[in-house]
């Protein structure tokens, strides 16, 4: 399970990049064409590793004495309800996801929208809870609490009197939308997983993902956007696609599928140390007593869920 943990912290960490990349891309790119770009990159690249990872098991089953083609037909043999199910995928992790997280590194500071986002920690225990059967226990429910007081700490800036008179701006509820799709992808993960391998999973979620994104890039999108953006702009597509969409994506659904949804979900706050960092050395941006307030909070809630887990994990382990 150390790989495995590792993984997940490793492409929580790399996401935390895609806040800049985000950033600095749709400064003359719209979020919509690079949330486009970034799976269509993704894609044109997970598909041959597919085919080829394929072709290298059927190899494989053919020197063991297999038929070297009956692992090629068992891949293609997909139903209705698989081809459904790797559709869900790309339309809330790939599409929906995208369209508000890119809208928000647009429009939104970076620090803030960071840490909003590690409100996907607790809703993918919740909604594991309710869909995958996994435990919510008296800690976990603590944790949770505490993790979205963080949060809510974090968009009131600070000061908790503001709650009764708060008018949350549009960016705030685009944020929401981001948090909520990416728990219901988690959570679609961990069913997908029980099929499919991480690589098709990812290669099938992330080609849904752009063939949905394109209207959207389509009608927002100009040749003047295109020809006007540097090599810096272009720069953040390629890592927001190559490095968070493959290769972060690959490992995110590894470790879902070895670890489940609720603990992948506690590494998601890795993002907004990683994204501050970023951000604090890159763009300038200030980080404020309520972040970390905030901040703290949020990773105190997460904390209470990796110590009841571990506590019962050497309980286990004494009495075998």
């Amino acid at each position: 399970m150390k790989k495995t943990y590792a993984l997940l912290a490793l492409a929580t960490i790399s996401w935390g990049g895609a806040f800049l990349g985000g950033k600095i891309s749709t400064q003359t790119l719209t979020p919509e064409a690079v949330a486009f770009f970034r799976f269509l990159v993704a894609a044109l690249l997970l598909f041959p590793m597919l085919w080829l990872d394929r072709r290298r098991q059927g190899r494989k089953q053919a020197t063991a004495g297999g038929d070297a083609g009956s692992t090629m037909s068992l891949a293609r043999s997909k139903t209705f309800g698989d081809w459904l199910l790797l559709f869900a995928l790309g339309a809330t992790g790939m599409c929906l996801y995208n369209l508000c997280f890119f809208f928000a590194t647009k429009h939104a500071a970076i620090v803030k929208s960071s840490l909003v986002i590690a409100v996907n920690a607790p809703m993918i225990t919740v909604l594991s809870a309710l869909f995958l059967k996994e435990r919510l226990n008296a800690s976990s429910l603590a944790g949770l609490i505490v993790a979205l007081t963080g949060s809510v700490y974090v968009i009131v800036g600070g000061d908790l009197g503001k709650l009764s008179a708060l008018r949350f701006e549009p960016v705030d509820l685009v944020l929401l939308g981001a948090c909520v799709s990416w728990a219901v992808y988690s959570v679609l993960s961990k069913v997908a997983m029980r099929k499919f391998s991480p690589l098709e999973a990812t290669a099938y979620g992330a080609g849904f993902g752009a063939l949905l994104l394109l209207p959207f890039a389509w009608t927002t999108t100009t040749w003047q956007h295109i020809v006007t953006t540097g090599w810096d702009g272009w720069a953040g597509v390629l890592y927001v696609g190559v490095i968070v969409s493959v290769v972060s994506f690959l490992w995110w659904n590894s470790g879902i599928k070895e670890a489940g949804a609720s603990k992948a979900a506690i590494f998601v706050n890795l993002m907004p140390l990683s994204a501050i960092a970023m951000a604090a050395v890159f763009l300038g941006e200030t980080f404020t007593s309520a972040h970390l307030i905030g901040g703290m909070l949020i990773f105190s809630g997460i904390y209470l869920n990796i110590r009841k887990k571990r506590t019962q994990t050497r309980t286990k382990s004494l009495a075998g």
